[in-house]
Order: structure tokens, then sequence, then C-alpha cells
């Protein structure tokens, strides 16, 4: 893998993992001289639901990444599962994969090399300075350092960026299952106190991640709350064993202060509930490399918090569909009954279709509520 030589570069970016990479790639594309350091050694894993929505693949293919037809597994759309009540619908347009969140990683890696990028691995960002970074101990100095290093940034809180206008942190848990996949949807089952993501990551092997308010609920209690799906993988082997994280919704007061910038997670987030987390990065980073190369990262502030809106709203709504038994079966009956409100609410999810379209297909869904 590539290094750097050079203790001066245009960008720094402390964290390698995609949000990072995005953010690199999207500075080289722009003439930067980028240098990336990371603690770990790659790939790097995290416990996420693997599906990679069609907005999610246009952003990485901005990007220059193309995620290979055979290091990915297809899926078509969504299915809502919420007790004997089931909705689905397709993706208006674009392809949306399942991929193992290392061989996304590993891509990416492939791509930042060849555009450039100089990467460190096993390289820890140990602090800041006014010209730059610490890695281990060394110091960088760069125009730009671009905190990268997810929800729980260490750079975040070195620049002064922590001040927070809302915060709600949630827990996740992914398992992989040697089994063949019986739909071509990503399911999401609603639970009561958990959301469970099943997503093809391959021709014979899924991907179950279960999200909930709890740190104690572990994967396997969750899975016996769901009779069906659990049966499904009763004789399925493991493929990998149970890995969890933290995902937060956050909403920073700020993203930069003087040269030091965040993105991805670092910068805030929605809650993983949405599937966004990546696309969301990936948007990012692009604006980001923009704004780096024409020093307005005014820009990226005013920008980054509209490209948020959309994701946070999905977030609150299925969040609110997560906490309201009741009003969550009321809405599946709408969907199970006029499958459009769904496909509706799905190209609202993914960023297809207009505000007027939004709007008209939530007065549509709010009248059909109160006649149920």
């Amino acid at each position: 893998m590539g290094t750097s030589s050079s203790n001066s570069v245009d960008v720094f970016v402390a964290g390698g993992g995609p949000a990072g990479l995005a953010a690199a790639i999207a500075a080289r594309r722009h003439g930067l001289s980028v240098l990336v350091a990371d603690g770990a050694v790659p790939p790097i894993d995290k416990a996420c639901g693997e599906g990679l929505m069609p907005d999610g693949v246009d952003a990485l293919h901005k990007l220059g990444v193309t995620i290979p037809q055979t290091e990915a597994q297809p899926f078509r759309g969504i299915r809502f599962v919420s007790g004997d009540k089931k909705a689905e619908a397709e993706f208006p347009g674009g392809t949306a994969y399942g991929i193992r969140r290392t061989t996304l990683h590993r891509i990416m890696v492939e791509q930042a090399e060849a555009s450039g990028v100089s990467l460190r691995w096993q390289a820890p960002v140990t602090g800041l300075h006014d010209e730059g970074a610490l890695v281990a101990g060394d110091p960088v100095r760069a125009r730009w350092v671009v905190g990268a290093d997810g929800a729980q940034s260490r750079v975040r809180h070195w620049a002064g960026l922590d001040a927070h206008q809302r915060k709600n942190v949630r827990f996740a848990f992914r398992r992989h299952y040697q089994v063949t996949p019986w739909t071509d949807f990503m399911e999401l089952h609603w639970g009561e106190h958990c959301q469970l993501y099943v997503t093809a990551v391959g021709p014979a092997e899924i991907c179950v991640a279960m999200i909930s308010d709890s740190p104690k609920l572990r994967l396997e209690d969750a899975l016996a709350k769901f009779p069906e799906l659990s049966g499904r993988l009763r004789d399925a082997a493991y493929v990998s064993s149970e890995r969890g994280a933290i995902t937060a919704s956050r909403r920073l007061r700020r993203v930069y202060r003087e040269r030091f910038v965040m993105v991805g997670d670092a910068s805030g987030g929605v809650d993983a509930i949405t599937g966004e987390g990546l696309c969301l990065a990936f948007r990012q980073a692009a604006l980001l490399g923009e704004c780096l190369a024409t020093n307005d990262l005014a820009r990226y502030q005013a920008e980054h918090r509209k490209l948020n809106r959309r994701p946070t709203l999905m977030a609150r709504l299925m969040l609110f569909l997560g906490n309201h038994t009741r009003i969550r079966q009321r809405t599946m009956q709408v969907f199970e009954s006029s499958p459009r409100s769904f496909a509706g609410m799905l190209a609202m999810h993914v960023g297809a279709g207009s505000t007027r379209d939004y709007v008209s297909n939530g007065l549509a869904l709010g009248w059909q509520l109160l006649r149920t």
C-alpha cells in the first residue's frame, strides 16, 4: 500500500474508514496532495447492515469508485415486516448492493491508492497542533485536517467541535450466516424494542444486523422474538462472530474551525435505522473536496446541513414508528392496502422525486391513516 515520505501535505485525513477514504479521493480529484493515517490494519470492519442503497452507489460512482458485480449481491427494493403485516417496494431507479464492509473498504483503499492518496496504517493520530496533526507523536503539517474518525471522534474533541444541538445513542450488533437468500429485497423486521435488518451479501450468505436502545440486548435474544426469521436461520452456520457498534443521531453546532473540519459520523450523523450513513458520508466527502479546493469551508458548513435534512427526517419518522407499535401497525396496514404509499416513502428515502412528491405522498398517507 502507498505511503507518504513527506510530512507536509495539502490535506491530512485522520481516519481511514469509508468516510475518510472518500474525502481523500475527493480531495485528490481536485489536485490536492493527501495523506490518510489510521491506527488500524485494513480492511477495516464495522457492525452495520451492509446494504448500499442506489443513492449510495451513485455517490460512490461520482467519486470514481465502482463496485464490481462479482464483489456484491444486488437487491431490488425494501420489505418491511411487522408482526403479520408485510409491505415491499422496488427502488424507483438505480442499483442497490449488499456488500461486506471489509470488501467495500478494500475496494475503496485500492481506488485511493490509484488516485495518488498516501496511506499510513497502524499509525494512530495522537493529537493536533497549530499547523496540522500528530501521527504516532510525529508532526504532520497540513493546510487542512479532516476528522473522519467516527462517531466518538477524538479529532472533533481536540478541535473544539463537540458542541451539539441534539444527540441520541442506540446500539447495533451484527452477524453473518451461511444460508441461501430467500428474497432479493432487503428486509427490515420491526419488533417491540428493536429492529432487525436482513441483507444478502452473497449467493449463500446473509448479514443480520440488530439495532436497539439497550446495550445489553444481543442478536440471539432479539431473534427469538421473530419466529419466522429465526426459523429460517435455525440450521445456518455462523460465518462471522457477533460484532457491536454504537449508532448515534447527532447534530453539531459547527463542523469546522480554522483548518480543522469533520466528515462522516465525526461530523454528526443519523441513526442507522435509515441505512443512509454511507451515502451521506460519500456526499459530504464530495462536497468537502470541492470546498477544500476553493478554500470555502463556510459553504461546506451550510451545504452539510442541507445534505443531512432528508436522512434526519427519515430517521425521525422511522424511530417514531419503532417506538409506537399501534401507529406502526396502522401504517403497515395502509402500506399493505396501498402499495403506492410505500413506494412513495421508499422513493423519498433514497432521494428520488421532488419536494412536491414528498408532500403529496405524506398527505395521502396521513389521510389513509385517519381512515383506518
